[in-house]
């Protein structure tokens, strides 16, 4: 059985995940509902991706680390079309972060144990730091690094760190290959 074709994956009201090539489910997290996975993607243990009221797409190369929960907002009156999570390409997202119903842009980073709240935007190759609250509707700005709680703009990141954010998610894609070459 590859690490694919496991108990991570369950089908929830007639939508089952959908994977691209090469991805990396730990046998212990669980993927649920209408969620799609692209190529490369690592979803490491214990982390939890509940696409049941809504929609969640992981683009290319993004890794979902350890004791991450994602999460949907579902349709309502003041919500009619509920929120989905998409999270773009060569994103990391840190250990036991949560990220519920926002939108983030590629080579971003969210810092461990974040938690980004429903309407919330990460602008491609921004950054949140360990232990922030992106509350509702914020709008990270392109290139920044938000910290606190609630989150605030700390600074401009530096050409340095924006480079960094690739070699975060390229580490990842690396590191979940060598997991895929263990368990086959």
């Amino acid at each position: 059985m590859s690490p694919t074709e496991n108990s991570s994956t369950y089908r929830f009201m007639n939508e089952r995940p959908e994977l691209g090539k090469r991805v990396f489910i730990d046998r212990t997290a669980r993927v649920s509902g209408a969620v799609e996975l692209s190529d490369d993607v690592s979803v490491w243990p214990m982390s939890v991706i509940r696409g049941d009221v809504n929609r969640i797409a992981i683009g290319a190369r993004s890794n979902i680390q350890d004791g991450c929960v994602l999460h949907v907002t579902h349709e309502s009156d003041w919500q009619p079309d509920g929120l989905p999570l998409l999270i773009g390409e060569d994103v990391t997202v840190g250990h036991a972060a949560i990220l519920h119903a926002c939108t983030i842009g590629d080579r971003c980073l969210v810092g461990m144990g974040a938690i980004v709240m429903d309407g919330a935007v990460l602008e491609p190759d921004s950054m949140v730091a360990a232990g922030a609250l992106v509350t509702p509707g914020k709008v990270i700005s392109t290139g920044t690094l938000w910290r606190g709680n609630p989150a605030r703009q700390a600074r401009q990141l530096t050409a340095d760190e924006i480079s960094k954010l690739v070699y975060s998610a390229r580490h990842y894609v690396r590191l979940k290959d060598l997991y895929l070459q263990e368990l086959s």
